[in-house]
């Protein structure tokens, strides 16, 4: 008989005693709308079942103590590194700490007081993955923050705090769609959201189609370069517009956009397309049209690899593959880009059996090793 493999330590075992909360919160998978957030503009995210799950309990000093079943538990060794800094001290440079660092960071900053306190996490949203493991961590350890502390605060400032964390001290420049579809977002429904004014609005999914999410098996970081570098170009291509953010372009001025050197033209008509395709996501999911919102997931993603370059040959890889299935309406990148996961919609009861040979091509033609995320194998 084989040895079963250690477990991560429980919060017990590492801290002494039992937490006083446990809160958690989900990924989130973008069905439309990327790169339009930081530009002020529309987005169409829909929670996933993966989710983030922390356990808390208020210390009486200033100190932190933090561990992540995930992360810092070695199975080999079967042991775990406890991580600790001291509130008011937090230190850019310590790997997924920087998340829990910057949460507290921007608590305090926002004007509420904090205790240190001992942290466990435990996830099943995949790093790396453009399904924002990130938010998850940030909105699960703000919601045991508020209830612990007692803090005065909605899910939207909740929302406000995970993304001023990862602004400040994770020094990654995300918009607010992340945090607000993880601290919002309810399970069957996609979050139509205007990123300027945080309106919001609940749509359901179509029940004849659900959706797939492959990751790529190529992680990503919206710290690294790479993704600052489009937000950038489209800070440049609005102030050469005139506008503050290009989602104060209408899509019917679009040919101004042709006047912009390259490749500022591409990016500010990435996003004012990209744009539009969410009201016309909105527009399909309300009247149950799963064949238009396939077709956009298509569009969307030819804006991304051809307009806004984020996409990846083994991205594309696997849009294609998608594309010969009868079963899959449409499938688009996902996230920042530069890896990530794709999303796809497919025909509900066949969508399963289609991801398992788009997974399988891909994995002969590309050699990575992908992972399929939704929808779950039959048990």
């Amino acid at each position: 008989m084989s040895e079963q493999p250690p477990q991560a330590p429980s919060f017990v075992s590492l801290f002494g005693a039992p937490p006083t909360e446990r809160h958690s919160a989900p990924g989130r998978v973008n069905l439309m709308g990327e790169h339009t957030d930081y530009n002020d503009g529309y987005v169409l995210p829909s929670v996933i079942p993966q989710r983030t799950q922390v356990e808390l309990r208020r210390r009486g000093d200033a100190e932190v103590h933090a561990f992540s079943a995930a992360l810092d538990f070695e199975e080999d060794r079967g042991a775990g590194a406890v991580h600790k800094y001291v509130l008011g001290d937090e230190q850019r440079g310590r790997g997924w700490l920087d998340y829990v660092q910057g949460v507290t960071q921007a608590v305090q900053r926002h004007g509420h007081r904090l205790s240190g306190f001992d942290l466990r996490v435990e996830s099943t949203v995949p790093v790396g993955s453009g399904l924002s493991s990130s938010a998850a961590l940030e909105i699960s350890l703000l919601r045991a923050l508020r209830a612990a502390f007692q803090l005065p605060l909605s899910d939207v400032e909740l929302a406000r705090l995970g993304q001023r964390a990862e602004n400040d001290l994770v020094g990654a420049p995300v918009g607010i769609l992340d945090q607000m579809a993880s601290s919002l977002g309810g399970p069957g429904e996609a979050l139509l959201l205007d990123t300027r004014t945080l309106a919001f609005e609940r749509l359901p999914l179509p029940g004849s189609s659900e959706l797939v999410v492959i990751h790529s098996g190529i992680s990503h970081d919206h710290a690294k370069g790479d993704y600052r570098t489009r937000r950038a170009e489209c800070e440049q291509a609005a102030a050469l517009l005139g506008v503050a953010k290009l989602r104060d372009v209408p899509l019917g001025d679009l040919a101004r956009t042709q006047g912009l050197p390259p490749p500022l033209d591409r990016r500010a008509r990435h996003v004012l397309t990209e744009n539009a395709r969410v009201l016309e996501a909105a527009a399909a999911l309300r009247s149950g049209d799963s064949a238009a919102l396939g077709e956009l997931f298509y569009a969307s993603h030819r804006s991304m690899q051809r307009d806004f370059e984020v996409s990846l040959a083994e991205i594309d890889l696997l849009v294609e593959l998608a594309a010969h299935e009868p079963a899959i309406l449409g499938a688009r990148l996902t996230g920042g880009g530069f890896g990530g996961s794709v999303v796809m919609l497919g025909r509900t009861g066949e969508a399963r059996q289609a991801a398992e040979r788009i997974a399988a091509a891909y994995a002969e033609r590309s050699g990575r090793t992908p992972v399929i995320l939704l929808p779950p194998a039959a048990s």
